[in-house]
C-alpha cells in the first residue's frame, strides 16, 4: 500500500472519529436511492434508534412528530429538489415514545454535472433551547398581561381600556351597533383618604373595583380603572336604556357594600357618581369626544349632589 493510500486511510479514520465524538449527529443520504449512506452512532443515545435502523428517508419521516411531519417533509423535499441548503426544527420521536427537539442542518452536494448527488447534514439536540424559548414566551405573555392590569386593584388598566375601546368602536361603526360607556367616580375620595389614611384608601379602591367588576357580565364587557378613584365600563352592543340599568346596578352594588365614609359631605356611606354615554358611531364621530361626553356627564352627576346617574336628556 502506498504512503498516499495510508495517509488517506488515516485521514478518513481521524475524520470519522471527530464526527462521532461530537454532540452533533452527522448523516448522509444518497439522492438517487433516498437511502442513508451514513448516520452517526450518537443517534442511538439521543433517540434510542440504532444506526442500522435508519435505512431510508421513510425512516426519518416516520420518526418525526405527526404534528410536524407534513410541514418538515414538504419543506425539506422542496428545498432539496431546488438544490438549496436549508435547516428545519422539529420534534423527533424517540424509540420509547417521547420526543426530542431537533435542528436538522442540511447541505446539498452536487456532482460534476451540477446535479444533486447527495444530502449531508447534522442533527442537533435543541431541547433545552426550546424549553428556554417556551419559558420566555410564557414570561412574555405574563408581562403582557401585567401591562394591561392595574397594579393596585387587579382589574384592567387605562392602557387596556384604550385598546379595547379602539376595537369596539371600529366594530360598532362597521356593524352599525350601539356602544355604551359608563364612567364612575368614588364620591369625596380625597376626604376618605384624609380621614382613614392611604392604606385604607387603597383597600377601599380594591373593594370597589372588585364589586364593580361583577357588573360586567358578558365576555366582551370591560371594566377598567381609568385613573385615581375613577373607573369605566365599556359595553359593546348596548344601547342607552340597557346601559342605564347597568349603571344603576353599579350604584346599588357599591351602596350595598355599606363602606363607612364618616368624612363624606354626601352621607356616612361610600357612594359613586356615574355618567353614561351611548352612541351608534358613524365615520363622522370621534371616540375621544364620546369619552369626553361620558366624563362631562359624570361631572354633572357630581354637581347634582353625587350618588346619582346622569345620561342623555
Amino acid at each position: 500500500m502506498s504512503d498516499i493510500a495510508k495517509d488517506g486511510e488515516i485521514d478518513s479514520a481521524v475524520y470519522k472519529t471527530l464526527l462521532e465524538s461530537t454532540q452533533a449527529i452527522p448523516w448522509k443520504i444518497d439522492w438517487q436511492t433516498m437511502r442513508f449512506a451514513y448516520i452517526g452512532p450518537q443517534i442511538e443515545g439521543l433517540l434510542g434508534w440504532s444506526p442500522a435502523s435508519w435505512v431510508s428517508v421513510e425512516d426519518w419521516a416516520t420518526r418525526i412528530h405527526p404534528e410536524d411531519r407534513e410541514r418538515v417533509v414538504n419543506f425539506c423535499v422542496a428545498q432539496s429538489k431546488a438544490g438549496t441548503d436549508h435547516e428545519a426544527d422539529y420534534r423527533a420521536l424517540t424509540r420509547g415514545g417521547d420526543h426530542v427537539w431537533i435542528r436538522d442542518v442540511m447541505h446539498v452536494v452536487r456532482n460534476e454535472n451540477g446535479e444533486v448527488d447527495s444530502l449531508v447534514g447534522f442533527m442537533f439536540d435543541i431541547s433545552e433551547r426550546k424549553k428556554t424559548e417556551e419559558q420566555l414566551i410564557v414570561l412574555q405573555n405574563e408581562l403582557e398581561a401585567l401591562s394591561f392590569k392595574d397594579g393596585l386593584t387587579g382589574v384592567a388598566n387605562r392602557r387596556r381600556f384604550d385598546s379595547i375601546l379602539e376595537v369596539e368602536w371600529a366594530n360598532a361603526r362597521r356593524n352599525n351597533q350601539p356602544l355604551s360607556v359608563i364612567m364612575l367616580d368614588i364620591d369625596h375620595f380625597k376626604q376618605y383618604n384624609d380621614h382613614y389614611g392611604h392604606l385604607q384608601g387603597d383597600a377601599c379602591l380594591k373593594q370597589v373595583a372588585q364589586v364593580l367588576n361583577s357588573a360586567a357580565t358578558r365576555a366582551r364587557d370591560l371594566f377598567a380603572r381609568f385613573g385615581g378613584e375613577e373607573f369605566v365600563l365599556v359595553l359593546p352592543e348596548t344601547d342607552e336604556k340597557a346601559a342605564a340599568k347597568i349603571a344603576e346596578r353599579c350604584r346599588n352594588l357599591v351602596f350595598k357594600e355599606q363602606i363607612a365614609h364618616a368624612a363624606s359631605p354626601a352621607g356616612q356611606i361610600l357612594t359613586v357618581s356615574i355618567g353614561v354615554s351611548s352612541i351608534t358611531p358613524s365615520h363622522q364621530d370621534d371616540p375621544f369626544r364620546f369619552i369626553e361626553e361620558a366624563d362631562r356627564r359624570l361631572y354633572q352627576a357630581k354637581q347634582h349632589g353625587r350618588n346619582c346617574i346622569v345620561k342623555s336628556s
